[in-house]
């Protein structure tokens, strides 16, 4: 069985908050990109509102037997919350619908608004134990905030109670410099990985896994380089055990790299560099590697055709295609 962790959606209620939006996100240039940045993800509005019969063609062609379900960058973060909630409760239903009608084919990740703490404890709640979601998708900006934010760590202890995974995906990078030569620098190329890199490297600094050590959180295109750093992580701990600056508190228990190892698992979305696999294979682990497409954005079949491709033995392949996700609660 083939279980892609990464496939993506989008709802009607979602392009009206974003075309009624003031500030980013937005829709501009009548509907066509989001703003600043030429973000395309309206030229690919039609496989990302179906859940239906069109994206389980797609699945068939890639041989993928089961997907997850996500909401599409940039999510329901950075609205302001009240429109957020309705958004996310919205993109929450319409999924557990898809699952009714194709219990077979689909399940759901969880969509919250998490300036409004209180309710996204609660709605990742109802989705994990009402609707049989897996876990919660989130983004690697909120628009002014990121996830480490001592804030949002009611969410983070719910999902840690609840025994579910964070995908945390790419957005728009809220960096300044990534965003000043635009989206061929702010996108997949380069912006999109580096933050949620970041982001990652934030939680450990702040401390967010030794609060919640039994935290996974999982990252697309293998780690975003993150398998890569294994050793390169733990450098500035070597003077100073990674300790912040004053007014973020004393900094993480343990060298970076334990965090990378224990709490990071990856997929394989969007990046078909063979080096790129065996290193994140070799650094983090055959068993944190977990099949993802990046649908529409990518073709499944790209993915799965480069994984085939690779000559890998049939029992490691089964391991990434379904075996880890299993362990995982998928």
């Amino acid at each position: 069985m083939r279980i892609d962790l990464e496939n993506h959606f989008a709802t009607e209620a979602w392009v009206e908050a974003l075309a009624n939006n003031k500030g980013y996100p937005r829709l501009e240039n009548g509907g066509e990109r989001l703003s600043p940045e030429v973000w395309s993800s309206m030229a690919r509005k039609t496989e990302l509102m179906d859940m239906g019969e069109g994206r389980i063609e797609a699945m068939n062609e890639a041989r993928i037997d089961f997907a997850y379900l996500s909401q599409t960058s940039p999510g329901v973060e950075a609205f302001d919350p009240a429109v957020g909630v309705k958004v996310a409760e919205n993109a929450n239903d319409l999924v557990a619908e898809a699952i009714a009608r194709y219990p077979d084919r689909f399940g759901g990740w969880a969509t919250l608004a998490p300036k409004d703490v209180d309710h996204a404890v609660k709605e990742l709640e109802r989705c994990v134990k009402e609707l049989g979601f897996k876990g919660w998708n989130t983004h690697s900006n909120f628009g002014d905030s990121f996830l480490d934010d001592p804030v949002y760590w009611p969410i983070l202890a719910k999902a840690e109670e609840l025994n579910v995974p964070i995908y945390l995906h790419p957005a728009i990078p809220m960096i300044p410099q990534l965003r000043e030569f635009g989206f061929v620098l702010a996108g997949p190329t380069f912006g999109f990985g580096v933050e949620v890199a970041y982001v990652f490297m934030r939680m450990i600094v702040r401390g967010v896994f030794d609060r919640y050590p039994n935290l996974r959180i999982v990252m697309g295109h293998y780690g975003e380089a993150l398998p890569f750093l294994v050793n390169r992580v733990d450098c500035a701990y070597r003077q100073n055990k990674g300790a912040p600056n004053p007014e973020f508190g004393p900094g993480s228990e343990k060298w970076a790299s334990e965090y990378v190892l224990s709490n990071l698992w990856v997929t394989t979305s969007g990046n078909y560099y063979p080096a790129a696999y065996v290193c994140s294979r070799d650094g983090i682990g055959l068993d944190k590697i977990l099949l993802g497409s990046d649908y529409p954005y990518e073709k499944m079949d790209y993915c799965t055709d480069f994984l085939d491709g690779m000559e890998l033995p049939e029992e490691e392949l089964a391991h990434v295609y379904e075996a880890n996700a299993r362990a995982i609660g998928f």
